[in-house]
């Protein structure tokens, strides 16, 4: 199945979860072509598990959409982005918010930055740092696989605008 990452099946698949505009169904698309291509560079996701990037890592990002729907204006950091999961996948989900996506590997967001480029996502700006020397505040704070809650909490902890900010 190698290069066959993109079927209709992978579009249904997020359909049967999702309603998305034709827009983003298009956007979904093209992501999955530009993981191919970038994967064959740098090694974003395991090159074993590309068949299944819809299954095990797009609809895995979206996964937080069937839990909140962030409100237009919200500010959300994806902390430890490596190749923008769930950071890129959430900003076609949620147009109208804002999202930082920040990591240590330079070559990693560099890739982030063309896909974001590529698909002509304006709600996203890619960072070259770690979570602790980032000063802005946000509403949410988002990562998959960065490491153990604990210690990401103690990371991301200054991230996090208070309770108080948000409702006043």
């Amino acid at each position: 199945m190698e290069g066959a990452v993109l079927s209709e099946n992978n579009t249904s698949l997020l359909l049967k979860y999702f309603s998305l505009s034709e827009k983003q169904q298009a956007l979904f698309t093209q992501l999955g072509s530009l993981y191919q291509e970038w994967n064959q560079k740098i090694n974003l996701i395991s090159r074993k598990d590309m068949e299944h990037l819809y299954l095990h890592h797009i609809l895995h990002s979206l996964s937080i959409a069937k839990l909140i729907s962030f409100k237009d204006g919200t500010k959300i950091i994806d902390v430890g982005t490596g190749g923008g999961l769930p950071g890129i996948p959430l900003a076609i989900m949620f147009p109208n918010c804002y999202f930082l996506l920040v990591d240590s590997i330079g070559n990693k967001i560099k890739v982030v930055e063309e896909i974001v480029n590529s698909l002509g996502l304006e709600n996203v700006l890619a960072v070259n740092d770690r979570a602790e020397n980032i000063d802005e505040q946000v509403d949410f704070v988002t990562g998959r696989a960065v490491s153990n809650l604990n210690d990401f909490y103690s990371r991301v902890q200054h991230l996090i605008l208070p309770f108080a900010k948000k409702s006043g």
